[in-house]
């Protein structure tokens, strides 16, 4: 198959998986076109069946701001024109799928087949924005395929855009070769001491994400035992969270490591992954410690009950209820048993509920479906 993905180049979940499925397809003998606004985090271009296609936005004095979603459906258009393109998959309804849909006409060939992929934010958020509510209806239900990483997110989408079609829940995946518990003792001395245990967060550092709560939890679990906290990734939250490290007089226990190509390094030698967020439509982050054997502490919202499961791989808190949070923390890392025993049930759920072979193998059968009709 020809097959061009539309995504965000960054470390959010989102363009995490369309990365990572794109790079799977190739592996399969797809021929696999990106097309952003930059190459994403995950992405080589180096990597056999695998294109990249810049979307260059030009700003005019005339554009308050610069029209990316006509830059997109322009270039698009030209990428299933000249590759002669067969599918392509967007992920976010907006405004992946509505620049899709553009291109589509643009092209006039009606061989190409849409399927849009929804990830949360692309509902929760910007599509039930009235700015954006009608638009985001129509890109969803004028596909030729939709899918969502969570039952909870099928159901979520239905019931607030009134949507009768059909989502095919396709769960998110990890690659459990790459994602593993790792015996790396020099790595480990590089970020701790012998005594002290690693808890690790990862996320884009938005504001759904609640990172200061991350900080509160550690700051908790410090008082309790000896601990260093290692913070990956960036974004509008990381200086409201530096200021609270600093106040806390947190400095020298806690490491911001910013945007990191090889999360798995240092999710493997992890002991707790925390993940206080707002909202989460399914947790990849939280999925990629599991699959490293890291017991996974999180809010109970969303989509994180499909895949922690309370009790076997972790525990799931009220959202916000740091004090809830730390205790649980707490009962993990004093209790090695119990560590042992979430992270043994985190992997074996990643293996086999979550693996990148199987759900990739998912993905292909929903082409190959829509392909045919």
């Amino acid at each position: 198959m020809k097959i061009g993905i539309i995504c965000y180049p960054t470390f959010g979940g989102s363009g995490v998986i369309a990365t990572e499925l794109g790079k799977s397809l190739s592996e399969r003998e797809h021929e696999v076109h990106f097309i952003c606004y930059n190459l994403p985090a995950r992405l080589t271009t180096s990597a056999k069946n695998i294109y990249f296609h810049l979307v260059d936005v030009v700003s005019y004095p005339l554009f308050k701001f610069p029209p990316y979603t006509l830059a997109l459906a322009s270039k698009t258009a030209e990428v299933i024109e000249k590759y002669k393109l067969e599918l392509i998959h967007a992920h976010y309804a907006v405004p992946h799928s509505a620049s899709a849909h553009l291109a589509h006409q643009i092209v006039g060939n009606k061989s190409v087949k849409i399927i849009t992929t929804l990830h949360g934010t692309d509902i929760r958020l910007v599509g039930l924005d009235p700015s954006y509510f009608r638009v985001t209806k129509y890109a969803i239900e004028n596909n030729n395929g939709i899918t969502a990483v969570s039952r909870y997110l099928a159901k979520v989408t239905k019931e607030e855009f009134c949507i009768t079609c059909n989502i095919r829940v396709i769960p998110n995946f990890v690659n459990t070769s790459r994602f593993i518990k790792q015996s790396n003792p020099s790595l480990r001395a590089h970020y701790a001491s012998p005594d002290e245990k690693i808890i690790t967060h990862i996320s884009n550092f938005r504001s759904l994400k609640q990172v200061p709560d991350v900080v509160l939890t550690f700051e908790k679990i410090a008082r309790q035992l000896p601990a260093r906290l290692l913070l990956i990734g960036d974004g509008p939250e990381f200086g409201r969270t530096l200021e609270l490290v600093n106040r806390l007089s947190l400095q020298q226990q806690v490491t911001f490591l910013h945007q990191l190509d090889n999360v798995q390094d240092v999710l493997g030698i992890s002991d707790l992954f925390l993940l206080p967020s707002e909202m989460e439509s399914f947790g990849l982050a939280a999925l990629e410690a599991m699959s490293c054997e890291v017991p996974v502490v999180a809010s109970a919202v969303g989509g994180l009950p499909e895949v922690v499961e309370p009790g076997a791989s972790g525990f799931l808190a009220p959202m916000g209820n740091i004090e809830q949070m730390s205790q649980y923390a707490l009962q993990i890392l004093e209790d090695k048993q119990m560590a042992e025993r979430f992270g043994s049930r985190g992997r074996e759920i990643a293996r086999i509920k979550f693996s990148e072979e199987a759900i990739v193998g998912e993905y292909e059968d929903y082409y190959r479906e829509v392909l045919s009709n």
